[in-house]
């Protein structure tokens, strides 16, 4: 089981999100746990204050080293696998590769910035920075949701056919074949015939072909990273040298 623990100024935000499809019944199988934590319970002034000016001056407000450290510091179960993440633009982009890393956590503990940042002191008590894309959001809870179900995903159990996770999109670096249901005609746009033949071996080739052809199309960069075996080398290059003619 992997245990989500979210540390946020806003934690209604969570309540829908949280409580709908494979999130929700991978909860209540007791395959991962989610808490969500108000900031604002680990201020001690009446006014629960969380943020505030930037020493130096400057534009917003930034959130305050006290409060956080001490949310991690009561939050933190101190297992070897437990990890700490601060949510923010400046960190490192996160992939379906660190959603695997992340799966063996026992323990994940997300800290959503707000405002313009974070007291840079707060980093020195978490064990990574992790940002979903180079744009800026209004706040991390956005980010800890795309975790949180990226992560859940790969979970043992959450997902009910453990091929849908294995053949998804990044598994392997390749961006995912083609599929169709039915009708098998849809305003004269047919399902490739190969699909409906009921040879396997064939389906299978077909869907490595056009993986290979969707990712050299659509994201090239891609190739560098993926396990490519001789095979797949030599399907590529046909494909490369098909497109040069057509």
């Amino acid at each position: 089981m992997v245990q989500f623990d979210v540390i946020t100024l806003f934690p209604g935000i969570f309540d829908s999100p949280l409580q709908e499809s494979i999130v929700k019944r991978a909860q209540q199988k007791n395959l991962i746990r989610i808490n969500v934590h108000n900031l604002r319970d680990y201020t001690l002034d009446k006014h629960h204050t969380a943020d505030d000016c930037p020493y130096g001056g400057g534009a917003g407000m930034v959130m305050k080293v006290e409060p956080i450290v001490r949310a991690i510091e009561d939050i933190k179960v101190y297992d070897e696998t437990a990890h700490t993440i601060l949510l923010t633009p400046q960190g490192g982009l996160f992939s379906q590769k660190v959603a695997q890393r992340l799966s063996t956590c026992s323990q994940i503990i997300m800290v959503c910035g707000r405002y313009e940042g974070v007291d840079e002191r707060a980093y020195s008590f978490a064990d990574e920075e992790l940002s979903i894309g180079d744009y800026i959001l209004t706040g991390g809870e956005t980010a800890a949701l795309v975790i949180i179900d990226a992560v859940s995903r790969l979970v043992p159990g959450v997902v009910g056919d453990r091929a849908s996770v294995t053949e998804d999109t990044f598994s392997n670096w390749l961006l995912k074949y083609p599929q169709y249901t039915r009708p098998e005609s849809f305003r004269d746009i047919t399902v490739p015939e190969v699909l409906v033949s009921g040879d396997h071996g064939k389906i299978r080739e077909w869907r490595k072909i056009e993986a290979l052809k969707k990712t050299l199309k659509r994201r090239p960069d891609l190739l560098a990273k993926a396990a490519l075996s001789d095979e797949d080398i030599k399907l590529l290059h046909t494909i490369q040298e098909s497109s040069k003619r057509s």
